[in-house]
């Protein structure tokens, strides 16, 4: 999310993106009273000497300053620099997660059918538990966004709900949002 929106297809995403940032700026928030640990993992912008303070910078030195400031990392919120579309591929967020004791991941940002749904299964195989709040997720094309959240629910188990939704004590004490080999091939209706 925290994106300068000079590139291919921003003109798609800055509409989705301006319905999701107040959502999600409030998400962020209730993580932060739970102490939940809120980490960000974006996208370097090719600039491989980046580090998250200049992103942050970079993204907010442009025209769409507007949906990065509502929802900017903190002072304790960790920042994960990554490559390509999985939060996952070639970055310590695995290493992080584990370290934390992490076993459930809320997905949320931007592209819902492309980063989110590559996150996503990268989180099923390493048996994470994946939570994906519709309502906090952007999305370039809403068919795709539609196909990705149902392939998300069928294929890797995840929960599709929306942000209002989502209770941080619950995903830790819930079984039936607890990560495992008994939600590893769930097959549910799309929501």
């Amino acid at each position: 999310m925290i994106n300068t929106y000079d590139h291919e297809d921003a003109e798609l995403l800055v509409p989705s993106v301006r319905r999701v940032v107040p959502v999600l700026a409030e998400l962020i928030g209730r993580a932060r009273e739970a102490d939940v640990p809120v980490v960000y993992a974006n996208d370097n912008f090719g600039l491989w000497r980046s580090h998250h303070g200049e992103l942050v910078d970079t993204a907010l030195a442009r025209p769409h300053a507007d949906l990065i400031e509502p929802i900017r990392p903190d002072d304790e919120s960790l920042f994960v620099v990554k490559a390509r579309h999985s939060v996952f591929y070639e970055t310590p967020l695995a290493y992080l997660l584990g370290r934390l004791g992490v076993g459930h991941v809320v997905l949320t940002g931007q592209v819902t059918e492309q980063c989110i749904l590559y996150s996503a299964l990268d989180a099923h195989i390493r048996h994470l538990g994946v939570t994906v709040p519709r309502d906090a997720a952007a999305s370039i094309h809403p068919h795709l966004e539609e196909a990705a959240l149902e392939m998300m629910e069928r294929n890797m188990g995840a929960r599709i709900t929306v942000a209002k939704d989502i209770d941080f004590g619950r995903l830790h004490t819930d079984p039936e949002h607890a990560p495992g080999p008994s939600r590893a091939h769930a097959k549910r209706p799309a929501s």
